[in-house]
């Protein structure tokens, strides 16, 4: 069979097969950036000469990779002002004791954010929340991680604008002329299959975890002195004071180079003035020591003999205590934070990363799937899923969320969660994104102009200003689309679109349309489980398209299927950024998604291919 096409393909095709199976093979691999891959493909069309340098280009001018840029910026107005982080501290003030009312609840507030906003800001923006709930609750974080990452993929489902796919398999339909979805096209399925996913959850989460009495090891307490417990900071956090006659006196942190000729790292700076102290914790490399200073260190190298050390550098050993840190709690804090999947931080050490002077955050405790980490931590490469606890100053810990797109806070005090800098432009937020929902629903004007016009609007109240903007737009992600649409170009051109619909139309053509259906969702499925959504829905997209218009049937349910499929991704860790981010916190492992995932992708399967051709008939 495999050599039989392989006679009927065309050089060109054949060399866009090999492009695909290579670029599949290095995105499962996991050891390229998924934007470079996307970018190294761009560039292999050119060479080989398969597209022209316009088609290889077209993704930059293509307005839907805008609204993608445009919807980022929306979502990140809706954090800064606050209403995110409302809707999650009702969802705590309503639930009260009920698990199944959180659960319920839970999915229902991130579905509905998730629906206008980024489902990966969504889910890190309830992972904090969730586990407080945990903790309040007794119960194991595992019961609630997993419907969260769920909701947030079903999120995708709801509206156009809620996920990449939806817009792509879009852009398909309109650019082939085969018609175009409408802003709640979509609702009506992900509705469905909201209602099926909060059943089929309080079902299944006691396979799980159905014991309560792990409940204390499985979710994260968010106190200070629970913090130093976990990460065992008595034996390694130690305070000195700055005696007489120290060659400490008079110089700089950083002139001490105390991390390569001691391993020791200053965390903090105990100071004096006018009677009370004064803690020092950002900015401390060009920090002057003084005499009396108390300095707080973390001693990374077990090894060092501190009697000998204090004796040579003129130094006394101060106990430390839970309420050393309690103390400076008004300045000087800690948080826990995890890097995103599929971002720059994977694969490196927090000196590759220049962490402390581009955060002014130390980093003193990794776990990585539970276990406390020991040895040098700053220069241990990171893994996804790893837990990251930092101390320094809380205004920097905030200011975290706003500088990086590396990582996000997993725990962090409720004055920080509560702390966003637009919160009197809540309502502004609430009215310009109503506007572009308007504006989308009415189609007054294109989709890529609303969300324009709600970013205008957005700036204009003060929601957002432009470093918060650009710094919001998730560039891998849109990199990763542009980069992916020249083998959609690359298909259709090569002949290879027509290839494999000739091959399923022979294959289930004769079996019904329900079968056909089928077919598509559970290639949508296979090829999910190596590859991006959004990279799925742009093959498969002209595949339904070129198969509906063979057959003589309508595309909309070919294509409405093919984008459900693509955000269908429950089946592995890996198959979305948004199970990848629940994977730590949760403690799961990689049975635990294919156990709970793949049962419900079957029943979303069902629901799809007998709803979509009611509401868009064949």
């Amino acid at each position: 069979m495999t050599d039989l096409l392989l006679s009927f393909m065309p050089s060109p095709l054949i060399t866009t097969v090999v492009l695909l199976v290579i670029a599949i093979f290095l995105f499962i691999q996991n050891k390229i950036r998924m934007d470079m891959i996307a970018l190294m493909v761009m560039l292999a069309f050119c060479l080989t000469g398969i597209l022209s340098v316009q088609e290889v280009l077209t993704g930059f001018s293509d307005p839907n990779v805008l609204l993608v840029a445009l919807l980022f910026v929306v979502g990140e107005g809706l954090v800064r002002t606050g209403v995110a982080y409302q809707v999650s501290e009702w969802l705590m003030k309503v639930a009260n004791n009920s698990e199944t009312k959180v659960l319920i609840l839970l999915m229902l507030a991130v579905t509905g954010l998730g629906s206008f906003m980024s489902s990966t800001g969504v889910v890190a923006i309830f992972i904090p929340v969730v586990l407080v709930i945990c903790q309040q609750m007794n119960i194991s974080a595992k019961r609630l991680m997993m419907p969260l990452s769920v909701a947030g993929l079903i999120s995708g489902m709801m509206t156009l604008i809620a996920t990449a796919p939806n817009l792509v398999v879009n852009a398909e339909l309109v650019r082939t002329q085969a018609g175009r979805f409408s802003f709640f096209s979509f609702t009506p399925i992900g509705l469905g299959v909201l209602v099926l996913g909060i059943v089929y959850m309080l079902a299944v989460r006691g396979w799980l975890s159905s014991s309560k009495e792990n409940a204390t090891e499985t979710t994260y307490r968010h106190s200070i002195n629970d913090l130093i417990e976990s990460y065992h900071l008595h034996q390694r956090i130690k305070r000195f004071v700055v005696k007489t006659g120290s060659p400490f006196i008079g110089k700089t942190v950083e002139e001490l180079h105390l991390r390569s000729n001691y391993g020791l790292n200053i965390l903090a700076i105990e100071r004096w003035k006018r009677f009370r102290p004064v803690f020092l914790a950002a900015s401390l490399g060009k920090t002057e020591i003084r005499e009396k200073d108390i300095l707080m260190i973390d001693v990374s190298n077990p090894e060092l003999d501190l009697n000998e050390l204090c004796r040579l550098l003129v130094l006394e050993q101060a106990p430390i205590r839970s309420q050393n840190f309690n103390e400076q709690a008004k300045s000087i804090g800690m948080a826990e934070i995890t890097p995103i999947p599929d971002a720059g931080a994977i694969g490196k050490s927090a000196v590759e990363l220049h962490f402390r002077s581009r955060y002014g955050l130390n980093v003193i405790g990794i776990k990585r799937q539970g276990e406390l980490l020991q040895g040098n931590l700053v220069e241990t490469p990171l893994e996804s899923g790893d837990l990251l606890l930092v101390v320094g100053d809380w205004k920097l810990i905030q200011q975290l969320r706003e500088k990086t797109k590396s990582f996000f806070i997993l725990r962090y005090p409720s004055e920080i969660d509560k702390a966003v800098p637009a919160r009197s432009q809540a309502w502004h937020a609430i009215f310009s994104v109503a506007t572009m929902v308007v504006l989308m629903v009415t189609g007054i004007v294109p989709n890529v102009l609303a969300a324009l016009i709600a970013c205008l609007m957005l700036g204009k109240f003060r929601c957002i200003d432009a470093r918060s903007a650009y710094g919001s737009i998730q560039w891998p992600s849109l990199i990763l689309i542009i980069g992916m649409m020249p083998f959609s170009i690359a298909l259709q051109k090569t002949g290879g679109v027509n290839i494999v619909v000739d091959f399923m139309i022979h294959t289930v053509g004769t079996m019904g349309k329900h079968w056909i259906l089928i077919s598509l969702f559970v290639l949508c499925a296979v090829v999910g489980l190596f590859i991006s959504n959004t990279a799925t829905a742009i093959l498969m997209a002209p595949i339904a398209i070129t198969m509906a218009q063979q057959l003589g049937l309508s595309p909309l349910p070919f294509a409405m299927t093919v984008a459900i499929a693509s955000s269908a991704a429950f089946i592995t860790p890996i198959s979305s950024p948004v199970n990848t981010m629940v994977l730590g916190p949760g403690e799961y492992r990689f049975s635990d998604f294919v156990k709970i995932g793949a049962p419900f992708t079957i029943l979303v399967m069902l629901l799809t291919v007998f709803v979509v051709p009611i509401l868009f008939p064949f």
